[in-house]
């Protein structure tokens, strides 16, 4: 029998599509779907699937809240017909109605891979791996959320979420291995595996441990982080529960520039917390009143650190950036340009906060400065920080956006190898015009096009 032959015989077993329309106008939902149930879509002509597949898709919509199983049934007609956005919705809703939650997770990803732009798919997925307790999914997921969706404000809060979770499961599974370490007689000790550097504490592991340095601050260290602060007026209890907060913090800020970037630091890092009084003391009034914190001789400073709040944490993200670059660059974070370090921390940090791009006030100060021409240019932040500009706030904002233009140019991965690849003996526009084919003035303009909507 040859193949014509065949597809004439399925025209003629197969409904018209006007079928669908007729059954549809009249809400015989189950003649349609009987109708329609054992129909080929390869046997109608691809012009006419969507004409099938948009009254199944009413039928889906329609028995969703009194009927889930046949709306069930009568989404993944219509899918099977055409996998519209609107279709893969309505099967995902009926198959978690009707406890098909493998369907529902099919549904969603497809939607999640075809329509990029529609946020539903994304927040039901990451909200369905966040049930399963698989926070670093969930992350991955809602992350890809669009800021500009509606959906993006309950992603935002679900990314908090995740993201406390795997910071959780994180120390909960350092913890699990530790102890196995030390009951199969491998734990490390500060006189076997780790060093007391000058009455400093030098962990060889990523186990904490506490004690005091020479200076008279509480340390607790592992092979990541020394952190360290002024005792102040803590006791035992509240120390503990202060320096639990800090080491879940910085795992947090180092899992999520891994995880956002590619690679974290490996090196030891001090982080030394300030009450505000103590900034002020040790780094003067300027600093204090102008700075969050800041990355400075290998050590992060974090201004008025008495309690950790979300915007304290972001800022501890942001400084942490910082010190990931200066081990990651071959020549160091001094080889980078200002604009380049400040911005790549300053999206990391827009990130962290669930942010896409600059917050809403800052972008309507940006938008206001490019309509009068007073963006400052990357060339002017080459070697002058972002702070010390006219407007700091706009100058922070203006290179973070031109990361974000780098990113979007050639994704995470191929930004980590150019930063990997930096060094002194290359100047750094040349460098970029070789890997991007932009310039700094290109990325003026590219920064200005976004801000415009265009």
């Amino acid at each position: 029998m040859t193949t014509p032959f065949i597809a004439i015989l399925l025209l003629a077993a197969a409904p018209p599509p006007q079928k669908a329309k007729e059954l549809a106008a009249q809400k015989q939902w189950e003649e349609l779907y009987l109708a329609f149930a054992a129909a080929d879509p390869s046997a109608y002509p691809e012009a006419q699937r969507p004409l099938v597949a948009g009254p199944l898709l009413k039928g889906c919509e329609a028995l969703l809240a009194e009927d889930a199983v046949m709306a069930y049934s009568l989404g993944e007609r219509a899918v099977a017909f055409q996998e519209t956005a609107g279709a893969l919705r309505c099967l995902a809703k009926s198959a978690l109605k009707t406890d098909q939650r493998a369907s529902a997770e099919e549904a969603l990803k497809k939607g999640l891979e075809n329509f990029p732009k529609d946020g539903a798919f994304g927040l039901e997925l990451g909200r369905l791996q966040l049930q399963d307790e698989d926070s670093t999914a969930a992350l991955a997921t809602l992350e890809r959320v669009p800021a500009k969706s509606k959906e993006s404000k309950e992603a935002r809060q679900l990314i908090q979420r995740a993201r406390a979770k795997a910071s959780a499961e994180g120390v909960a599974r350092r913890e699990a291995e530790r102890i196995e370490q030390r009951i199969n007689g491998e734990g490390d000790t500060r006189t076997a595996k780790g060093s007391e550097v000058g009455g400093d504490i030098r962990p060889a592991s990523l186990s904490y441990e506490s004690g005091v340095g020479k200076d008279g601050m509480r340390v607790r260290a592992n092979r990541r982080f020394s952190i360290r602060y002024f005792n102040s007026e803590r006791d035992f209890g509240q120390r503990a529960e202060y320096e639990g907060k800090v080491v879940s913090a910085l795992d947090e800020a180092y899992d999520f520039t891994q995880r956002t970037l590619g690679q974290a630091r490996e090196r030891q890092l001090d982080v030394v917390l300030y009450t505000r009084d103590e900034f002020r003391t040790h780094l003067g009034p300027t600093y204090a009143a102008r700075v969050a914190g800041l990355y400075h001789d290998n050590a992060i400073r974090m201004n008025d650190a008495a309690e950790l709040t979300q915007m304290t944490k972001a800022t501890l993200v942001h400084e942490y950036v910082h010190a990931a670059l200066d081990e990651i660059c071959k020549g160091g974070g001094d080889a980078l340009p200002r604009w380049f370090n400040e911005g790549l921390a300053e999206y990391i940090e827009w990130r962290y906060l669930g942010l896409d791009g600059p917050p809403r006030h800052l972008k309507d100060m940006m938008r206001g400065a490019a309509k009068q021409d007073r963006l400052p240019k990357l060339s002017d932040m080459d070697s002058r920080a972002p702070i010390s500009m006219a407007s700091p706030e706009v100058a922070y904002g203006t290179s973070a956006m031109a990361v974000r233009e780098l990113v979007r140019l050639g994704g995470a991965d191929k930004l980590l190898s150019f930063v990997q690849s930096v060094d002194r003996t290359t100047p750094f526009e040349k460098a970029l015009q070789a890997a991007y084919e932009k310039d700094f003035a290109g990325l003026d303009q590219a920064v200005r096009t976004a801000l415009s909507g265009r």
